[in-house]
C-alpha cells in the first residue's frame, strides 16, 4: 500500500529536507536546496523515481519511531523474530556538502538488513552512472554527483539500476551510511565522522531547543513545531519555506497540486509573532532582513512569494513522468500564483517591520524608507481587485481580507509616526487613508442581515481569514460583528468541527474542480479569535482537539480529511505549525512564556 503523507516523518540541514516513512525508505530529497530537484522522488511515483531503503530483510513498517527528545535526529526500530534493529535517521549541520547519514544498531538477538539505493536525478528522470572509486560508490549524471560509504565497510552490489546491500547487526554492532551530494565538477568533499556527526548533532538540537521559553500545556508539540520551523529555515538567507515538498495533494486523486517550495510573504507577521514570542531573537532578526532584500525595488512588483534568496521566477510546469502521490496528477514545479495581485501582503510586510521595530531588533538603514514606498504605492491600489490571501485561480474581487490588510499597513504606519516624529511621513494623509479603508470595509464587505463580515464586497461566502480581523486590531474582539463573524464562520465552513478555508462552489472565484480539506491553520485562527472573545474553554478545547492531529513524531500537513482521518497537502506545513505555536501562546503565555 502507498504510504499516507502522515506516515512520513522530517530530516533535514537547514537547506534541504529528506521525508523519510515508517518503511526505512527516504521517499524524497531534493539536493543541495529544497527547491532544487529531486534525488528521490518515489513520494509521487514509484521505486523506479527514486528512494532508499534499510530495513530488516522482511521488510514492513517499523515497530516504533520517534525523535530523540527535542532534536531532528529520527530513530526507527524494528522488532523482528531474531531480535531489534534501531536506523537512525538526520542530516548533520552543513559544512561544504550536504550529508544524508543512516545509522543501524542492534540492541537486542542478530538481525539481517536490506539496503536498496535506487538515486534519480531530475525529479526522478534521469539514471546516473554509478561506478565504485576508492572503495565507495559514486553516482554522476550532469551536474549532481553522490557518494556513497559505508562505515564499516559493507558488501554492496548493482542490481536492476539500484546499489543493494545486505549486513547483519549483533546488539553492540552499528553501521553507518553517509550519502553525500557535490556539484559533478567539483572534487569530493571532505569526509564527515558518522558517530560524531550523530553527537554533534543531538547537542546542538537540544541547545536549540532550550532556548524555547513556553512553559505551558503541551510543550512538547510547541517545540516540535518549532523545531520544525527551524528545519525549514534556508540557514544561510532566512528564508522559511512553506513546506518542503510540492504537489502533495489538497484532495485525493484531485488537480489541486502546487509547489511549497519557497517564502510566502503572507506568513511574515505570524512568523515573526511565534519566534519572537518563544525567545528566538536571531531567527526573527534573519527573517526580517531575508524580508528587507526580497522586497526591495519598486513597490509595484512587489511578489506574494519569493525563492530562498528572494529569486522572484519560478515558472510554473508539469512532470509528466510522475503519476503523482495516490495518483494525484499533475506534479508541478514552481508556481504561477507569483505573478498574482495580492494588495493583503502590503500590509503584512509592513506590519512585520513594525512588529520588528516594536520588538527592539536592530533597525536597518532603508527599512522605513521601504515601508514608505510600499504606503505610496498602496495609497493609489488598495481599491483594485485582487486574487485574494489564497491565490484562488479565478476573477478577481474585492477581498475582504485584502481591503483589511490595507487597513493595517496604514495603522502601523500612522503609528510608527505618532510613536517617532522625526520620521518621515505623511501623517494626515495616512490617517484619511486608514479612516477610509475602515469605513469602506464596514459598509460593504458586511452582511448586517446575517451580522457577518463577508469573503469579498457583495458576496454571501464566507472566508475563514476573517476570524484574523480582530488580531489585526481591525475591531475589538467583543464588537458584535466580530462575533457574529466567528458564529458565522464557526457555522458555514465547518468540516466535523475544524475549518474550511472558503467554500469551493463559487466556480467565478475558484474555477478548479474538486473540492479540499479541513485548512489547519484555519482552525488555530478559530480558537485564537474565540479566546480573543472571552470563549477560552472553548478555545482550548479546540486546541486540544488541533494538537491530536499531528502525526505520531508531531508533524502537520497544510490539511486535514475528517471523514478518511487523514493529512492532505504539503507536508510538513509551516503555516500549520505556526498556527500551533502562536496559538499556545495565545491561550497560555501569558501564563507561562517567559
Amino acid at each position: 500500500m502507498h504510504p499516507r503523507i502522515e506516515d512520513y516523518a522530517l530530516i533535514g540541514d537547514e537547506q534541504t529536507a529528506a521525508l523519510v516513512g515508517r518503511d526505512g525508505s527516504v521517499d524524497w530529497l531534493c539536493l543541495p536546496r529544497f527547491d532544487s530537484p529531486a534525488c528521490f522522488a518515489r513520494l509521487l511515483g514509484d521505486e523506479e523515481n527514486g528512494h532508499w531503503t534499510i530495513a530488516p530483510e522482511g521488510g514492513g513498517p517499523c515497530t516504533r519511531r520517534s525523535y530523540r527528545h527535542d532534536t531532528l535526529v529520527l530513530d526507527s526500530e524494528w522488532d523482528t523474530p531474531d531480535g531489534t534493529v534501531r536506523l537512525t535517521d538526520f542530516m548533520p549541520a552543513r559544512d561544504r556538502a550536504p550529508d544524508l547519514v543512516r545509522v543501524i544498531e542492534g540492541l537486542e538477538g542478530r538481525v539481517t538488513l536490506r539496503g536498496r539505493l535506487r538515486l534519480r536525478f531530475d525529479y526522478g528522470s534521469i539514471v546516473p552512472w554509478m561506478r565504485r572509486t576508492d572503495g565507495d560508490r559514486l553516482a554522476i549524471a550532469g551536474p549532481d554527483a553522490v557518494w556513497l560509504r559505508s562505515h564499516p565497510a559493507v558488501r554492496t552490489w548493482g542490481q536492476d539500476f539500484a546499489t543493494h546491500s545486505e549486513f547483519t547487526v549483533a546488539k553492540g554492532e552499528k553501521v553507518a551510511f553517509v550519502l553525500t551530494w557535490h556539484p559533478s565538477h567539483h572534487p569530493r568533499p571532505p569526509l564527515i565522522d558518522p558517530y560524531e556527526a550523530l553527537e554533534s548533532s543531538v547537542d546542538d538540537w537540544r541547545a536549540w531547543s532550550a532556548r524555547c521559553r513556553y512553559r505551558g500545556p503541551h510543550r512538547d508539540t510547541v517545540v516540535r513545531s518549532l523545531i520544525t520551523l527551524k528545519a525549514l529555515t534556508h540557514a544561510p538567507t532566512g528564508g522559511i519555506v512553506a513546506a518542503p515538498t510540492t504537489s502533495l495533494p489538497e484532495s485525493p486523486g484531485g488537480v489541486r497540486n502546487w509547489d511549497y517550495r519557497y517564502s510566502w510573504l503572507r506568513d511574515s507577521t505570524l512568523t515573526l509573532e511565534a519566534l519572537l514570542a518563544a525567545g528566538y531573537h536571531e531567527e526573527a532578526e534573519a527573517w526580517r532582513d531575508w524580508l528587507l532584500r526580497a522586497v526591495a525595488g519598486d513597490p509595484a512588483d512587489l511578489q506574494i512569494m519569493y525563492g530562498l534568496s528572494g529569486e522572484r521566477r519560478m515558472p510554473e510546469y508539469e512532470l509528466p513522468w510522475l503519476t503523482g502521490f495516490q495518483g494525484s496528477a499533475p506534479v508541478r514545479v514552481g508556481n504561477d500564483a507569483v505573478k498574482q495581485l495580492q494588495l493583503d501582503v502590503y500590509g503584512e510586510v509592513i506590519d512585520s517591520l513594525s512588529l520588528a521595530r516594536r520588538a527592539g531588533l536592530p533597525v536597518r538603514p532603508h527599512m522605513w524608507r521601504v515601508q514608505c514606498a510600499l504606503m505610496d504605492f498602496l495609497r493609489t491600489t488598495w481599491r483594485e481587485p485582487d486574487a485574494g490571501l489564497w491565490e484562488v485561480r479565478g476573477k478577481r474581487r474585492h477581498f475582504v481580507y485584502s481591503k483589511v490588510m490595507a487597513w493595517v499597513a496604514a495603522d502601523r504606519a500612522v503609528r510608527a509616526l505618532e510613536s517617532d516624529p522625526g520620521l518621515d511621513g505623511d501623517l494626515d494623509g495616512w490617517r484619511a487613508m486608514r479612516d477610509e479603508v475602515h469605513e469602506d470595509v464596514c459598509a460593504r464587505g458586511y452582511d448586517p442581515e446575517r451580522n457577518t463580515f463577508t469573503q469579498y464586497y457583495g458576496s454571501r461566502a464566507l472566508d475563514a481569514s476573517l476570524l484574523l480581523l480582530p488580531r489585526v486590531g481591525f475591531l475589538p474582539p467583543d464588537d458584535p460583528r466580530i462575533i457574529g463573524t466567528i458564529d458565522a464562520v464557526r457555522s458555514e465552513l465547518a468540516a466535523d468541527g475544524f475549518l474550511r478555508r472558503y467554500s469551493t462552489d463559487d466556480s467565478d472565484v475558484d474555477p478548479l474542480p474538486g473540492g479540499e480539506g479541513a485548512f489547519i491553520v484555519c482552525s488555530f485562527w478559530l480558537a485564537q479569535a474565540l479566546h480573543q472573545a472571552g470563549r477560552t474553554a472553548e478555545a482550548r478545547e479546540l486546541f486540544d482537539r488541533l494538537v491530536g492531529l499531528c502525526n505520531d513524531v508531531g508533524l502537520l500537513a497544510e490539511e486535514y480529511d475528517p471523514v478518511a482521518g487523514r493529512q492532505l497537502g504539503n507536508f510538513p506545513q509551516a503555516f500549520s505549525h505556526l498556527g500551533l505555536v502562536g496559538t499556545a501562546l495565545a491561550l497560555y503565555g501569558d501564563r507561562t512564556a517567559g
